[in-house]
């Protein structure tokens, strides 16, 4: 099992920082026998099954015997709907039946681990800190592909609540698939030269280099600081601006619970306040901030219960004041709803 660092990219080629991939996912010896199993079952899971042909019993007509039982000098024939007449039913034909193999799911994500790991091996995975596609255009997705330099077959993995316009653009180039990052198989990483993630949808990695200095103005906006529950910890080095560090975001897999931490009164951005000793918001303020992906949630939005607040604001122009924006997908459907008014 080896790790190995790689280049975060832009959509336009150029370096975003470095990403330790996952020694786990990107660094094990491939098992061939296992992915050759697991994606045999899932072609196999594939076929409809649907086939069937009619018995004697099921094709109409045939209820009178043919002729007598003797003195014909024939065989002796009970129904012309027998497999060996004309028009007769299929003796021993195809039922609808399912072609399903049983296949245990460690065995499917080591097959997907092997797979990765040997994309990665041959250096075919790629990172990007962000799609950021203003509008869905096939011209800026085949931009993008040549300036990160990938050819062949193409599987891009994307988050389908944020890369709208991402999946728009690359719907028409037929040698790019897309696929959602909870979809992510075995057989379409070895169906495809190369697989993109962005910061996103990379799993089990940890950023171990930021984005290149944000502007000043966001600059001066700084996270909070992180603190022991019980006793105060030394003072540690400031985080970049909200904005700068959605591109060091930490994904999915890593455990949100260890992440979690309380803001320093003294770092607070402006109009910002934190959470009780219970964690409940305090009295007015509703609208949740995190500082890691630099996005603010307003009650009844699709991401606010699944947010855990390390900021309170009490309105969404104190949010914004304080560099938080809102999700791309909200952010999106305010701005349509602007126009049509």
């Amino acid at each position: 099992m080896s790790t190995s660092t790689i280049s975060v990219k832009t959509v336009a080629g150029k370096d975003a920082g470095k990403v330790e991939l996952d020694a786990d996912v990107f660094g094990i010896q491939p098992n061939v026998p296992v992915m050759h199993q697991v994606v045999t079952a899932q072609l196999a899971a594939r076929r409809a099954g649907t086939q069937s042909t009619k018995t004697r019993a099921e094709v109409r007509g045939g209820g009178k015997k043919p002729f007598k039982q003797k003195g014909t000098g024939n065989a002796r024939q009970g129904s012309t709907r027998a497999p060996h007449f004309s028009g007769g039913g299929v003796a021993h034909g195809p039922k609808p039946r399912k072609y399903d193999q049983k296949t245990p799911k460690k065995m499917i994500k080591l097959a997907l681990r092997s797979a990765l790991s040997d994309r990665a091996a041959e250096g075919k995975v790629v990172v990007i800190d962000q799609w950021g596609f203003e509008a869905p255009k096939t011209k800026d997705a085949k931009a993008a592909l040549s300036a990160l330099g990938l050819t062949g077959r193409v599987l891009v993995v994307v988050d389908i609540n944020n890369d709208t316009n991402a999946i728009r653009s690359f719907l028409n180039l037929p040698e790019v698939q897309l696929i959602e990052s909870a979809e992510l198989n075995a057989y379409d990483v070895l169906c495809n030269d190369y697989v993109v993630f962005s910061q996103s949808t990379l799993p089990g990695t940890s950023v171990t280099a930021t984005a290149p200095a944000p502007k000043k103005a966001a600059a001066e906006k700084t996270a909070p600081e992180k603190t022991a529950p019980e006793k105060a910890a030394p003072e540690k080095p400031k985080k970049a601006a909200p904005k700068a560090a959605a591109a060091a975001e930490v994904l999915p897999e890593v455990d949100a619970a260890a992440t979690e931490t309380a803001p320093a009164a003294a770092d607070l951005p402006e109009g910002a306040v934190a959470a009780n000793d219970d964690g409940s918001a305090p009295e007015g303020y509703e609208i949740k901030g995190n500082a890691n992906s630099g996005l603010y949630h307003v009650p009844g939005s699709a991401f606010y219960d699944r947010t855990v607040a390390e900021l309170w604001f009490a309105s969404a122009e104190d949010a914004e004041a304080a560099g938080f924006q809102l999700p791309p997908s909200q952010r999106e459907a305010a701005e349509s709803e602007e126009e049509s008014n």
